[in-house]
């Protein structure tokens, strides 16, 4: 009996994933047609659906010939060989199981919605995002042209095998060998597949019922051959006879082994595993290894999918055409395992594994299949690259790297695409290493499964009202099983190779987030995020609140970010990873108002949080006046235990705002002009906010006469109705020149050594009858200080905490005190006592009338002259060596009497007059302790 070709091909971890991402269409849509002498018309749907496939021709004969492919051909022998009938069965049961919870997350997801062109790629970008997407979609890319490169080198080694060796099929040397050689055939194979590709879809997919009609009547021939052929022994390939097994008498190396037919004797000697070594490759195999070779013929389940953009119906035909080809590939390889196991002797399932082709009824069969099989493989594999880079290209997340991608013909065939899917398999022939591309395309595949079961485990999880998949056969149980299948898979068929492709993947993850322009699809994070806070605000019970874990939720107002940048810029570094939010009221009413104007404001408030860089909320209210707008604010901002508890204010006064948020070094008319933009200001981000006019903020309606739109009155009414409503109150003076930067990094050059500080004044300047620095308001300003110490680039900060004492009290003894209080507190300062006994001789007390206010709050102010708060003023400001960064005021509560709130906010102004950067604090509730 003459020996045929028995060459083994594409061996070890041969990907089976013929068809992954096999004939994407160009976008769902009419395709326009040049009519002769006229304009492009567009096509009827009628004519658009006689090119659509059904579920037969267009996901279950795609998936068959992926998921068989010529696995089944030359490797079901070895596996059962190795690993005896038990443990095969039980390798394709977990097998089966791994890939049958990835084919329940596909058929989920193609089912809820509509499914456009673009199959795996589509599925996980429009569900986990362009960063997801993009990046799995050109791992997938690549895998594809790596594959069609595979099959491409696996139909090459099939042909020299048959026509290139002496113990060829035929007997003859027809072909030559050698590397060049072999690169030329699989330059001419893949020039075809170009061609063909370069028609069109639509051929391939005429082709494709043709190829599974050939491989299904192999397979019927392999069949009817156990029945048919008679018992006969097998000349082993020359390959397989240099490596000897042992025997009870010493290493013997067999040149034949028998085809039995069926008997038990053969069936009982096939039960049990056998491992011994590869003679391909001279290791030794396990049951680790086996079961990565065997589950390669298993993937391809995703060729379906793939075929989206060219099926009837996809979110029918997907469920139904998948599930059906993947029972009946499992029904065949079980069967097929059986019949070997039972007529086929151990030795030679071991020692050749081209054995299929020996016992056939007519030899050359078997390698039709193989030929056809590899030949289909690879043009599906090239035509799926190309559809990918398109789709990835019409995404524009790439930018300009991909758009000359996707440039179309006529009919709508990326023929761009193609040429570079084309040139980059051919690049990939050049390693001429058939196992090691089969490692990276079986490794990516994976990855893209898993990253499917990710879609849809994040689908299910963030419980989206519009996830409602019409296929329900699944759970996040089956998702997590999916996920953590593939992942060992990876892991156990090159643990190398698996982890760079994972990092890989972040690295692709990383640029898209940063590079990549915003999309419109919609990002399941931000559905997962909602999902989760939603969860822990619910679980966030302010009755539960503690002390100890005291924050600050900030509240501030701003009345136009152009003039308030330094001050929200500090703010961020004071909120100690609390809640901040932005709130800004805007005049008027919404009864005679078309439409709230609010809502076109948000996206530039946003902007401006972004371009900050701050993490803060913004919360837009419209109301009648400015104070029934700060009260809207500080009852409906935050949620549950999540709401301000910190309203900040700028201070009132007549300083001249100044716009921030152009280049400061543009002279100040130019920054207010909008009606000539400089070149410098078109580089500035966009932002709606009104320009600054003649030193005050431009409104539509409701300036008062000096170019305000609130009254000093109106003002400190907001401060006192923020304290009724049990929220500390703090107020900002001289941040309008504020520079972060420039504050935190001095000049080395400067006297003071580039040394930065923090001044703490914690007693109320304003009741120089009292001294006392541990009240509520006290212990505020000092948790407030030590906030900002604690934040990185204010870390380097020193705090000057200053101590006013007067004649006859021991100041050693109320340094030791209050020394011993901050070292209670952990809080690090230096302690300066000042002498202020000339400044309170020129207090002078007022005298309250009966009748002047009904006192529903104790009056914290005095009625001081404007030489004490000048000379307080200056005393602050002689203690100011070096000086500070920014300053720690007490703020008293405003007086009971309305009619005092103009010289409360005088005392105010003569205070904190020309000390800089200031903040005025109030603190309501305690936010501090001694305990562990």
């Amino acid at each position: 009996m003459a020996h045929i070709n028995r060459t083994p091909l594409l061996h070890y971890r041969l990907s089976a994933s013929v068809n992954e991402s096999e004939l994407r269409s160009p976008p769902a849509g009419p395709v326009p047609e040049r009519q002769p002498g006229g304009p492009r018309q567009r096509r009827t749907p009628a004519q658009r659906q006689r090119q659509k496939l059904s579920t037969f021709f267009g996901v279950v004969i795609p998936t068959l010939l992926s998921m068989f492919s010529v696995v089944v051909f030359l490797r079901i022998g070895f596996v059962v060989g190795q690993s005896g009938l038990y443990q095969a069965i039980a390798m394709f049961l977990v097998a089966y199981l791994i890939i049958s919870m990835t084919v329940l997350s596909v058929c989920a997801i193609s089912t809820n919605g509509a499914l456009d062109a673009g199959g795996a790629y589509y599925m996980i970008s429009r569900a986990l995002g362009p960063e997801f997407g993009g990046s799995i979609g050109l791992m997938f890319f690549l895998a594809n042209v790596c594959g069609s490169a595979l099959y491409v080198l696996g139909l090459v080694e099939a042909i020299v095998g048959s026509f290139g060796m002496p113990e060829g099929q035929f007997g003859v040397i027809v072909l030559p060998s050698g590397y060049w050689w072999s690169l030329l055939y699989g330059t001419a194979i893949t020039l075809l597949c170009l061609l063909v590709c370069l028609v069109g879809a639509h051929i391939y997919a005429k082709a494709t019922f043709i190829i599974f009609l050939v491989v299904m009547f192999v397979l019927g021939t392999i069949f009817v051959s156990f029945f048919a052929v008679r018992p006969q022994t097998i000349t082993l390939p020359t390959s397989a006879t240099r490596n000897p097994t042992m025997n009870a008498t010493g290493p013997v190396a067999p040149t034949t082994a028998n085809f039995t037919g069926f008997k038990l004797d053969t069936l009982l000697g096939n039960l049990q595993a056998d491992y011994t070594v590869d003679y391909t490759t001279g290791t030794m195999m396990s049951f680790a290894t086996v079961f990565a070779v065997m589950f390669n013929g298993c993937t391809g389940i995703m060729a379906g999918s793939n075929m989206s953009g060219d099926l009837k119906s996809p979110s029918s035909s997907i469920p139904r055409g998948t599930i059906t080809a993947v029972i009946f590939t499992f029904i065949i390889y079980n069967l097929l395992s059986v019949l070997i196991a039972c007529s086929c002797d151990r030795v030679l399932l071991q020692k050749d594994y081209s054995f299929l082709t020996d016992i056939n009824i007519w030899h050359p069969f078997v390698t039709i299949g193989v030929y056809s099989s590899t030949l289909s493989a690879a043009m599906s594999n090239l035509i799926g690259a190309s559809r990918i880079l398109y789709a990835l290209a019409r995404d524009d997340l790439f930018g300009k790297a991909l758009s000359p991608a996707k440039r179309t013909s006529q009919s709508g065939n990326p023929w761009v695409s193609v040429l570079i899917s084309w040139f980059l398999v051919q690049l990939v022939l050049f390693s001429g290493k058939l196992n090691t591309i089969a490692s990276i395309v079986t490794i990516f595949f994976l990855l893209v499964y898993a990253a499917v079961d990710l879609a849809c485990l994040a689908l299910e999880w963030a419980s989206a009202p519009n996830f409602r998949p019409t296929f329900r056969y699944f759970t996040w149980h089956t998702c997590v099983l999916g996920i953590v299948g593939c992942a060992i898979m990876m892991f156990l068929i090159n643990a190398i190779y698996a982890s760079a492709s994972i990092a890989f993947m972040l690295l692709l993850l990383l640029l898209i987030h940063y590079l990549s322009p915003t999309s419109s699809w919609g990002y399941i994070s931000q559905a997962l995020i909602f999902h989760q806070v939603r969860k822990y605000l619910l679980m966030l019970d302010v009755r539960k609140d503690h002390v100890k874990f005291w924050r600050p939720q900030i509240l501030l107002m701003v009345s136009n970010p152009r003039s308030s940048v330094g001050l929200i810029t500090f703010i961020n570094d004071i909120k100690k990873s609390g809640l901040y939010v932005l709130g800004h009221v805007q005049l008027g009413d919404l009864n005679t108002l078309p439409s709230d104007p609010l809502q076109s404001q948000y996206d530039s408030w946003l902007s401006l949080v972004d371009h900050l860089n701050i993490k803060a909320f913004v919360n837009l209210t419209l109301a009648d006046s400015v104070r029934h707008g700060v009260q809207h604010l500080l009852f409906i901002s935050g949620l549950g235990g999540m709401r301000p508890n910190t309203l900040i204010l700028g201070f009132y006064d007549d300083c001249l705002p100044k716009d921030r948020l152009v280049d400061p070094s543009l002279p100040f008319s130019q920054s207010t002009d909008p009606s000539e933009p400089s070149q410098e200001l078109e580089q500035q981000p966009l932002f709606h906010f009104a320009y600054l006019r003649n030193g005050s903020v431009r409104q539509d309606s409701g300036e008062l006469g000096d170019g305000k739109v609130l009254g000093a009155q109106e003002y400190v009414a907001i401060i006192a109705d923020a304290m009724k409503m049990l929220k500390n109150v703090v107020l900002a003076r001289y941040f309008n020149n504020f520079d972060r930067t420039q504050v935190l990094s001095p000049p080395s050059s400067s006297p003071w050594k580039g040394a930065v500080y923090v001044d703490v004044w914690p007693v109320n300047l304003l009741r120089p009858d009292s001294c006392s620095y541990v009240d509520t308001c006290s212990l505020f300003l000092l948790q407030l200080a030590c906030i900002l110490n604690m934040v990185r680039g204010w870390k380097k900060a020193t705090l000057r905490l200053f101590l006013c004492v007067e004649e006859g009290r021991s100041v050693r003894g109320s340094e030791e005190k209050l020394g011993q209080l901050l070292k209670e507190l952990r809080i690090k300062a230096r302690i300066y006592p000042v002498p202020w006994d000339q400044q309170v001789a020129l207090a002078v007390e007022e005298e309250e009338s009966d009748d002047d206010y009904v006192n529903s709050f104790p009056s914290n102010t005095m009625h001081l002259s404007d030489d004490y708060l000048s000379a307080v003023n200056k005393l602050i400001l002689d203690q100011a060596r070096p000086p500070p960064a920014v300053r720690f005021l007490y703020l008293p509560r405003p007086p009971a009497d309305t009619r005092r709130y103009t010289s409360y906010l005088h005392q105010l102004e003569l205070l904190t007059r020309d000390l800089g950067p200031t903040l005025l604090i109030h603190g309501v509730t305690p936010v501090i302790t001694t305990d562990l």
